[in-house]
């Protein structure tokens, strides 16, 4: 017998019985195309842990002969547990329930403005215990589901409701109409309410410090200030607590006092580090913003707009690698809400 053909014959009883019969050639060559693939796949994999093997013998040695500091070598490990009492024990929530009044640029803006938000708490060196985002439906959850395989989920010390905030104090009451024994008091109720405060630059109130034990609220919408008291109204509905940033106490802006939500976040976590709200709004707000160069106190702040983009570049890109690649930049939008000031 001709070996040649033997061998032909051999092959395409080896495919036959590789691939399912009733597939025609093309979807027969894709088949082989990925099982090849996935070979290579396997084989790279496999390459890669022999190598990370070997380079941790290297480092071993290299420890045991005194060449180099262990401590030097390895990675500092990404962790999201802050040093030992670095932690603000206060909740900050983000009101998503806005989504039917922003258009589908401004939900990418907002989603965007999320990612850095969580970032900047994370990288904190003194960050609020949880984040909570409430009211997460329509588009901007779509928008979120969509980004990165859901990475929002992964994202750790955060809780996402689909339900409003009021459901802060809503167990309350549920529990106290149906469980005659564990229920809280009204005044259970009332207590839980008195802790939020939601921020909102139409508030006549200014608030000085925070508190550990409360929930602030951010309102989380990019409008372009088309919309004026909502999250004014929506907090007096609500009956809790409203107070706007005092930002007129210590800096005059050319421009109406309403920020981006991870510039308001970036304000607060700025605070906790230097409990100096004059500090964290020369530290965050962008200095186009501002009538002038100097501050209330006539000093300098010592930066440009070009130290103002280094500053917050390690951030950026921090925040744009977790879940966005967003062409749109977290400042592309500005809500009612985000902002918190003197009017």
């Amino acid at each position: 017998m001709d070996t040649s053909a033997a061998d032909s014959t051999g092959t395409e009883q080896e495919e036959q019985a590789t691939h399912p019969q009733g597939l025609s050639k093309k979807a027969q060559k894709r088949a082989a195309k990925a099982a090849r693939l996935h070979e290579l796949k396997l084989e790279r994999r496999a390459r890669e842990k022999e190598a990370r093997k070997h380079k941790r013998r290297e480092r071993a040695q290299a420890i045991a002969n005194g060449e180099c500091d262990d401590s030097t070598t390895r990675k500092r490990r990404r962790t999201n547990a802050v040093a030992d009492g670095s932690t603000f024990k206060a909740r900050l929530l983000v009101d998503l329930g806005f989504d039917e009044l922003m258009t589908d640029k401004e939900i990418n803006s907002l989603t965007s403005q999320l990612a850095y938000s969580y970032s900047a708490n994370r990288r904190a060196s003194c960050a609020f215990a949880s984040l909570l985002f409430t009211s997460l439906n329509g588009r901007t959850k779509q928008r979120l589901d969509a980004m990165n395989d859901a990475g929002y989920r992964r994202w750790s010390n955060t809780e996402w409701w689909e339900h409003g905030y009021e459901h802060i104090w809503m167990p309350a009451l549920a529990s106290q109409q149906t469980d005659g024994i564990t229920s809280p008091t009204p005044t259970d109720t009332d207590s839980l309410r008195e802790s939020v405060v939601y921020f909102t630059a139409d508030s006549e109130h200014e608030i000085l410090e925070l508190k550990e034990g409360e929930t602030y609220v951010i309102g989380g919408i990019c409008d372009h200030n088309r919309y004026k008291n909502l999250c004014l109204n929506k907090a007096n509905a609500s009956h809790i607590r409203h107070a706007r940033l005092p930002i007129g106490r210590y800096i005059a802006l050319a421009t109406r006092k309403v920020l981006t939500v991870n510039q308001v976040v970036e304000i607060l976590l700025k605070w906790l580090e230097t409990r100096n709200w004059e500090e964290a709004f020369w530290a965050v707000i962008p200095k186009r913003k501002f009538q002038g160069i100097e501050r209330v106190n006539g000093k300098d702040d010592g930066s440009d707009d070009d130290d103002e983009v280094k500053n917050t570049g390690e951030l950026d890109a921090e925040a744009s690698k977790l879940v966005f690649n967003e062409p749109d930049g977290p400042d592309s939008g500005e809500g009612d809400g985000s902002g918190a000031s003197n009017e």
